[in-house]
């Protein structure tokens, strides 16, 4: 069922990358390392001008985007995605606090950080998401009083997405800031609140344009990939 969001849904309330790598004396590009920002703040993973392109909507709190991450790594970005064949297209589908917490954590270091980011916050999935939501049980309540900024920051810290952050390299200051970017919050909301209404779940699939309707698993997608001209 699809899931309209908007700040006060989440019971919320506010008180670049870098340029195109070119080929250089015979050696190919290693695309995995490219990555651009969308007009509407997507990140692209690979290069921008690749015959395939597939947007994926993703929830860090959604077990199946996990397993699709750790299934679909070495073939979709250790090859398709280095070649330069594919570009991924990665678009916000938020479902609760604790998603929106860990979206906030992964964009914070920008398109450098991005990509490692979202590997380690689904890689390590299970710990910090139950460390979330046993903190939300907890707390839920009383931090649903705060100030949007300052909830966003307990919620990063009982979950352990904090530590996830400086881990990464990102200063405490800096996480601080971008859990209390209020045009940051509102751009990852609008992903999902636009997100196209045949949406079936996450993650969500299209390649050049068009839905992977009832594909959610890396062994469905694969062969339309591969199909489109993934290689």
């Amino acid at each position: 069922m699809r899931l309209f969001l908007s700040l006060a849904a989440l019971g919320l309330a506010f008180a670049a990358g870098p340029a195109p790598a070119a080929q250089a004396q015979g050696k190919a590009v290693n695309w995995t390392a490219h990555v651009t920002q969308t007009p509407a703040g997507a990140y692209v993973i690979g290069n921008p001008a690749a015959r395939v392109k597939l947007v994926e909507y993703v929830s860090y709190t959604c077990p199946h985007c996990a397993a699709f991450m750790g299934a679909s790594a070495p073939i979709l970005k250790g090859q398709m995605v280095r070649s330069g064949s594919t570009s991924i297209e990665v678009r916000h589908y938020i479902l609760n606090r604790i998603d929106l917490a860990a979206a906030l954590v992964a964009r914070c270091g920008g398109a450098e950080k991005f990509a490692g980011l979202t590997e380690t916050l689904f890689a390590q999935q299970k710990t910090w998401l139950t460390r979330g939501m046993e903190f939300e049980q907890a707390n839920g309540q009383r931090i649903g009083m705060y100030p949007m900024a300052a909830q966003m920051r307990a919620i990063a810290d009982g979950a352990g997405l904090t530590e996830i952050g400086k881990a990464a390299g990102l200063s405490d200051a800096q996480i601080t800031a971008c859990l209390s970017d209020r045009a940051a919050t509102d751009r990852i909301v609008a992903m999902t609140s636009s997100a196209p209404d045949t949406i079936e779940g996450t993650p969500g699939f299209w390649i050049n344009g068009k839905q992977a309707k009832g594909v959610f698993t890396w062994d469905a997608l694969s062969p339309l990939l591969r199909a489109a001209g993934a290689r």
